[in-house]
Protein backbone atom coordinates (compact mmCIF):
# COMPACT_ATOMS: atom_id res chain seq x y z
CA UNK A 1 0.00 0.00 0.00
CA UNK A 2 2.64 2.51 0.83
CA UNK A 3 4.82 1.56 -2.05
CA UNK A 4 1.59 2.36 -4.19
CA UNK A 5 1.06 5.89 -2.55
CA UNK A 6 4.59 6.92 -2.80
CA UNK A 7 4.99 5.08 -6.65
CA UNK A 8 1.60 7.31 -7.64
CA UNK A 9 3.09 10.53 -6.12
CA UNK A 10 6.39 10.32 -7.76
CA UNK A 11 5.18 9.57 -11.42
CA UNK A 12 2.38 12.05 -10.47
CA UNK A 13 -0.96 12.16 -12.49
CA UNK A 14 -0.95 11.82 -16.48
CA UNK A 15 -0.19 15.07 -18.24
CA UNK A 16 -3.57 16.77 -19.97
CA UNK A 17 -5.77 13.86 -18.71
CA UNK A 18 -7.51 16.23 -16.36
CA UNK A 19 -7.38 19.04 -18.24
CA UNK A 20 -11.20 20.05 -19.61
CA UNK A 21 -10.23 21.17 -23.05
CA UNK A 22 -8.11 17.97 -23.71
CA UNK A 23 -10.68 15.79 -22.08
CA UNK A 24 -12.34 14.58 -25.52
CA UNK A 25 -8.91 13.76 -27.09
CA UNK A 26 -7.87 11.67 -24.37
CA UNK A 27 -7.24 8.20 -25.76
CA UNK A 28 -5.48 4.99 -25.06
CA UNK A 29 -1.63 5.01 -25.58
CA UNK A 30 -1.04 1.48 -26.76
CA UNK A 31 -3.79 -1.07 -28.40
CA UNK A 32 -1.72 -4.39 -28.38
CA UNK A 33 -1.07 -3.31 -24.37
CA UNK A 34 -4.40 -3.56 -24.02
CA UNK A 35 -5.46 -6.72 -25.93
CA UNK A 36 -2.46 -7.94 -24.00
CA UNK A 37 -3.46 -6.93 -20.21
CA UNK A 38 -7.14 -8.07 -21.04
CA UNK A 39 -6.09 -11.66 -22.12
CA UNK A 40 -3.39 -11.47 -18.52
CA UNK A 41 -7.06 -10.74 -16.90
CA UNK A 42 -8.94 -13.30 -18.94
CA UNK A 43 -6.27 -16.13 -18.20
CA UNK A 44 -6.34 -15.13 -14.31
CA UNK A 45 -9.76 -15.74 -14.16
CA UNK A 46 -9.39 -19.14 -14.85
CA UNK A 47 -7.30 -19.19 -11.30
CA UNK A 48 -10.17 -17.49 -9.40
CA UNK A 49 -12.97 -18.88 -10.81
CA UNK A 50 -12.63 -22.74 -11.02
CA UNK A 51 -10.45 -22.58 -8.15
CA UNK A 52 -13.19 -21.28 -5.78
CA UNK A 53 -14.46 -24.31 -6.07
CA UNK A 54 -12.00 -25.42 -3.27
CA UNK A 55 -11.44 -28.82 -3.94
CA UNK A 56 -11.48 -31.14 -6.93
CA UNK A 57 -10.96 -34.29 -4.43
CA UNK A 58 -14.47 -36.06 -5.96
CA UNK A 59 -15.57 -36.74 -9.11
CA UNK A 60 -18.63 -34.03 -8.43
CA UNK A 61 -15.78 -31.44 -7.09
CA UNK A 62 -14.37 -31.89 -10.30
CA UNK A 63 -17.26 -31.75 -12.86
CA UNK A 64 -18.35 -28.56 -11.18
CA UNK A 65 -14.94 -26.69 -10.98
CA UNK A 66 -15.03 -27.76 -15.24
CA UNK A 67 -18.67 -26.58 -15.55
CA UNK A 68 -17.08 -22.91 -13.98
CA UNK A 69 -14.16 -23.20 -16.51
CA UNK A 70 -16.62 -23.57 -19.51
CA UNK A 71 -18.80 -20.63 -18.31
CA UNK A 72 -15.66 -18.76 -17.67
CA UNK A 73 -15.11 -19.47 -21.06
CA UNK A 74 -18.30 -18.36 -22.94
CA UNK A 75 -19.66 -15.59 -21.02
CA UNK A 76 -16.90 -13.22 -22.30
CA UNK A 77 -16.94 -14.61 -25.65
CA UNK A 78 -19.99 -13.77 -26.62
CA UNK A 79 -19.93 -10.50 -24.81
CA UNK A 80 -16.92 -9.81 -26.63
CA UNK A 81 -18.48 -10.70 -29.69
CA UNK A 82 -21.56 -8.78 -29.02
CA UNK A 83 -19.77 -5.77 -28.66
CA UNK A 84 -17.95 -5.59 -31.10
CA UNK A 85 -20.71 -6.65 -33.97
CA UNK A 86 -22.75 -3.98 -32.11
CA UNK A 87 -19.70 -1.13 -32.25
CA UNK A 88 -19.28 -2.72 -36.50
CA UNK A 89 -22.62 -2.86 -37.32
CA UNK A 90 -25.32 -1.42 -35.53
CA UNK A 91 -23.96 2.12 -33.32
CA UNK A 92 -21.88 4.47 -35.04
CA UNK A 93 -19.46 5.64 -35.94
CA UNK A 94 -19.41 1.63 -37.33
CA UNK A 95 -15.53 0.99 -36.71
CA UNK A 96 -14.22 -2.25 -35.89
CA UNK A 97 -13.41 -1.36 -32.14
CA UNK A 98 -10.64 -3.35 -30.62
CA UNK A 99 -10.84 -1.93 -27.46
CA UNK A 100 -14.52 -2.25 -27.21
CA UNK A 101 -14.14 -5.82 -27.75
CA UNK A 102 -11.64 -6.02 -24.51
CA UNK A 103 -14.39 -4.47 -22.54
CA UNK A 104 -16.79 -6.88 -23.92
CA UNK A 105 -14.63 -9.69 -22.88
CA UNK A 106 -13.98 -7.87 -19.53
CA UNK A 107 -17.58 -7.11 -18.52
CA UNK A 108 -18.48 -11.04 -19.78
CA UNK A 109 -16.07 -12.03 -17.28
CA UNK A 110 -17.30 -9.89 -14.40
CA UNK A 111 -20.95 -11.00 -14.93
CA UNK A 112 -20.04 -14.29 -14.90
CA UNK A 113 -18.25 -14.12 -12.04
CA UNK A 114 -20.92 -14.76 -9.26
CA UNK A 115 -23.07 -17.10 -11.06
CA UNK A 116 -20.27 -19.53 -12.31
CA UNK A 117 -21.45 -22.18 -10.40
CA UNK A 118 -24.64 -22.20 -10.74
CA UNK A 119 -25.39 -21.55 -14.13
CA UNK A 120 -25.57 -24.03 -17.05
CA UNK A 121 -23.69 -23.52 -19.77
CA UNK A 122 -26.50 -22.54 -22.38
CA UNK A 123 -27.51 -19.85 -19.96
CA UNK A 124 -23.71 -18.29 -19.46
CA UNK A 125 -24.21 -17.60 -23.26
Amino acid sequence: GIGAIVGAFVVGPRLGRWEPSKEAEFEGHSMPFCVLGTFFLWFGWYGFNPGSTLSMSTKDAANLAGIVAVNTTLSPCIAGLLVFFLRAVVLPPRLLDVGGFCNGILAGLVSITAGCGFVKPWEAI
